[in-house]
């Protein structure tokens, strides 16, 4: 009992990925914490990485520590390791948590925000594809 004694309260967040095109590549998932690393992660020690297959629905993260986070996705289609664009336009479909209107560039954090405060929370992201 002495080891949980100061232990920081963990939870557990469910993600759902609605409106996924198809099951081709991966889908990539970064979730921060800090506004600035959003919504790449770049070397992010504390960021949440991930790399699934794009046929997944949905993906749970256990352990994570309570507070404020955004997630950005995309659906890499053809598993290149980044969103291929065309003029600046995305090629390859993206979505939020919390999915804020789609505007030029990506969401500010804050319009992605959203708080991991009880034992387990889920977050819906729904997919764009401007191509």
């Amino acid at each position: 009992m002495a080891l949980l004694v100061g232990a920081a309260p963990t939870a557990e967040l469910t993600i759902d990925f609605a409106k996924l095109r198809n099951a081709k590549g991966v889908i990539r998932l970064c979730m921060t914490a800090v506004p600035g690393n959003f919504p790449a992660c770049g070397n992010e020690a504390e960021a949440v990485t991930r790399s699934i297959p794009a046929g997944t629905q949905q993906l749970r993260l256990t352990g994570l520590p309570r507070g404020d986070y955004a997630i950005a996705v995309i659906h890499d289609e053809n598993g290149n390791k980044k969103l291929d664009t065309f003029m600046g336009i995305p090629r390859e479909g993206f979505g939020f948590s919390r999915n804020p209107p789609i505007g030029f560039g990506a969401p500010r954090f804050a319009a992605a925000r959203f708080s991991l405060d009880g034992d387990t929370e889920t977050q819906q992201v729904a997919m764009h594809y401007l191509l």
